[in-house]
């Protein structure tokens, strides 16, 4: 998953050498992936009325289904 989300990001963003994802598990066992991205790609990121980032967060919990994890994505600056 972090994989897709790197490959993702860098293709949005104009600096993709800042772009990191960081993981953690939160207290139900749900994974949570941080994107972190240059403070000027975070509207690219995040697009109009939140878009992009409501379709990124669509395709990977679509690639989590075999996993049987529920998968988040904090976007940061």
């Amino acid at each position: 998953m972090k994989e897709l989300i790197l490959v993702i990001a860098k293709a949005l963003v104009d600096h993709p050498n800042d772009v990191r994802v960081s993981e953690k598990e939160d207290a139900r066992g749900n994974l949570v992936f941080g994107l972190s991205v240059n403070p000027s790609d975070v509207g690219k990121v995040i697009g109009k009325q939140g878009k992009i980032a409501k379709a990124l967060r669509t395709v990977v919990s679509s690639a989590a289904v075999k996993s049987g994890r529920r998968i988040t994505i904090d976007i940061d600056s």
